[in-house]
């Protein structure tokens, strides 16, 4: 039986979002510079900077004038983008990709709807064999708010279609709706398209991090002789021999060269990619993406 969004929502903040909390406060700031309480760092000064901000003990010693910058006192905007495409149900009864996400949705969109930051979320799916779709949750805060955010990922049916994810279309869909945001993207990544470009761009504008849901499935192959596989994203059916050894050998060698493109796309923007399996604990999970975001703006 599905869970409703409220019972899944209570039941994550007695086990996940109450172990976070007073650990993950702070993990997630605007990226903007700007005249707030909370100082931020010095840099040398520019034609066109307020004198005020000078810091003119540290431009004595250094004889170079330094401008003080503060963190901007302003509320942060994030977004969900949430993969509804046909990959995202591989896993376990009960403990999928696509239930993993779902969690991941719901926790996120909780903490980061807290004190006055607004979360919205695009839903993506691939839409069948026609056109994909993208389910928009405008930008809200507080607790009934992920909630409306679970509730749209409830009737939201996960695709069947047989279209391939456009994973560059399912960024575009974010890109045209976040400015100086902080944007999650939870996805397999097994889909089609450059999408390298478009994440740069998206990450020209936004603050992005990647989380990447994976199951044991994607890449097992269990020696069983000859089986009839199908593709999950296209529907394609093929009739394979599990135990030759060539077709072994390609099946671990193209799975290696999917993981190491992705993890090669997401550096190239200067996007933290970080993985999720399906029985990871969400709380080490998250812990370890608010560490990894610390260190990098230190």
């Amino acid at each position: 039986m599905i869970t409703a969004p409220d019972q899944l929502l209570h039941r994550l903040e007695w086990r996940v979002i109450r172990r976070l909390d007073g650990r993950i406060q702070g993990g997630y700031r605007t990226v903007r510079r700007g005249n707030g309480l909370d100082f931020a760092g010095l840099r040398a000064y520019v034609e066109g900077d307020d004198a005020r901000h000078i810091d003119w003990n540290v431009t004595a010693r250094l004889d170079e004038p330094q401008v003080r910058e503060f963190n901007e006192d302003r509320e942060l905007t994030s977004w969900l983008v949430v993969d509804r495409s046909a990959s995202m149900s591989v896993g376990g009864p009960g403990r999928g990709k696509q239930d993993v996400v779902t969690e991941l949705a719901l926790v996120l969109a909780r903490l980061l709807g807290r004190s006055g930051n607004r979360v919205g979320a695009v839903l993506y799916d691939t839409g069948g064999p026609e056109a994909a779709t993208s389910r928009i949750v405008p930008p809200g805060t507080g607790r009934n708010h992920a909630l409306r955010i679970g509730r749209e990922l409830e009737r939201t049916p996960q695709s069947r279609g047989l279209a391939t994810t456009d994973l560059a279309a399912m960024l575009d869909a974010v890109s045209s709706l976040a400015r100086r945001s902080l944007v999650v993207v939870l996805s397999d990544f097994i889909g089609t398209g450059e999408w390298q470009r478009p994440l740069v761009r998206l990450a020209h504008r936004n603050e992005v991090v990647a989380l990447r849901i994976v199951d044991a499935a994607d890449d097992a192959l269990p020696e069983v002789g000859l089986i009839v596989v199908e593709d999950a994203e296209t529907g394609e059916q093929l009739l394979i021999d599990t135990a030759d050894p060539i077709f072994r050998s390609r099946f671990v060698h193209g799975a290696g060269e999917r993981d190491a493109g992705i993890a090669a796309g997401m550096r190239r923007a200067g996007v933290p990619l970080h993985r999720v399996d399906t029985t990871s604990d969400l709380v080490d999970v998250l812990l370890a993406v608010v560490e990894e975001t610390q260190q990098r703006r230190r």
